[in-house]
């Protein structure tokens, strides 16, 4: 064999050994368990992630119920990933089905109240209509106030964000820098868009699922103000910093509007429950004397009307109150 042959023979099998590491290496990169199971974390901490309906299903699974059977049956609700998605919000750590089933069971608990001590079924239905709700009107409330104080927290982040921008730290690490100095809950939110750019999501497709999981107009402003200054350069320690201000001076704006509504809003809770106070009351004192008012059926129309003027005054107070800024 002379020395051309053998040359081209080695070097064949070195281009052959060679592609085949190569790719061995792309498949390990892309497509192995390993980077799946990391896709899927990604997916499943970052809410609102770009992600195929199957594969959003299969992740859903596990955070819905714990119990397959409930999977099943939750997965074929329409608004069940809308309200796993509002209890991740509301910072409920929870499953659907869990909550779910504290719904059921103050309804059921509700219903044989008032068949036991046998009170007129209009009151029981209302009440075990307040009782389903209960559980949706609380979860909104902390989510409400777990945003609220994600958006007080907001400007000392990107404040921290800017200096450290200035003091010459890259962008994703003053995210990270937030992530674990900021107070909770913005640390957490602001960690896990760190993690998601050290996993090698983009920056813009982070701040997005940020966006997503914090439905806040200043995050919005944040996200859009990074995506903006990305394409078109600029400043961006700068920017923070005008936008921290702009954010706290928003801030000051909304407390100065709720102090203005605040006598409103006192007005229509009072007017609300003073009805329902002195019926209580009354009952108490007299029960012989608020009875007929239950059992004539002139009464019963005293009580539809009244409800439905106090449901017209509600509306009209709550539009009142409802300064948009």
């Amino acid at each position: 064999m002379n020395l051309g042959l053998a040359l081209f023979v080695l070097l064949g099998f070195l281009a052959v050994v060679l592609l085949l590491e190569g790719l061995y290496v792309y498949w390990s990169d892309t497509k192995s368990p390993e980077v799946r199971r990391v896709e899927q974390r990604l997916r499943a901490i970052s809410a609102g992630g770009q992600v195929e309906e199957g594969e959003l299903s299969m992740i859903r699974q596990r955070l819905l119920s714990e119990s397959p059977s409930f999977q099943r049956l939750l997965l074929g609700m329409p608004r069940a990933r809308q309200l796993d998605r509002l209890m991740q919000q509301a910072g409920d750590r929870n499953t659907v089905s869990h909550f779910l089933g504290v719904c059921a069971m103050l309804v059921l608990g509700g219903l044989l109240v008032g068949l036991v001590l046998r009170w007129p079924w209009f009151f029981v239905l209302g009440m075990v209509v307040v009782l389903a709700l209960l559980p949706f009107v609380l979860l909104v409330r902390r989510r409400n106030k777990r945003l609220h104080k994600i958006e007080a927290q907001l400007p000392d982040a990107l404040d921290l964000m800017s200096r450290a921008m200035r003091a010459g730290h890259a962008f994703p690490v003053a995210l990270a820098m937030v992530g674990s100095e900021a107070p909770q809950p913005v640390a957490n939110e602001f960690r896990i868009t760190s993690d998601e750019i050290g996993f090698g999501v983009s920056a813009d497709n982070a701040l997005s699922n940020l966006a997503a999981r914090v439905p806040s107009p200043d995050v919005r402003y944040f996200v859009m103000a990074v995506v903006i200054q990305r394409e078109t350069g600029g400043n961006l320690a700068e920017l923070l910093g005008k936008l921290a201000e702009l954010v706290r001076e928003r801030f000051k704006l909304f407390a100065k509007v709720r102090v203005l509504a605040a006598e409103g809003k006192l007005s229509a809770w009072i007017l609300t429950m003073l009805p329902f106070g002195v019926a209580l009351a009354i009952s108490i004192v007299n029960p012989g004397y608020i009875k007929v008012l239950f059992t004539d059926p002139f009464g019963l129309n005293l009580i539809y009307g009244a409800l439905a003027m106090m449901v017209l005054g509600i509306f009209v107070m709550w539009r009142i109150i409802d300064i948009k800024v």
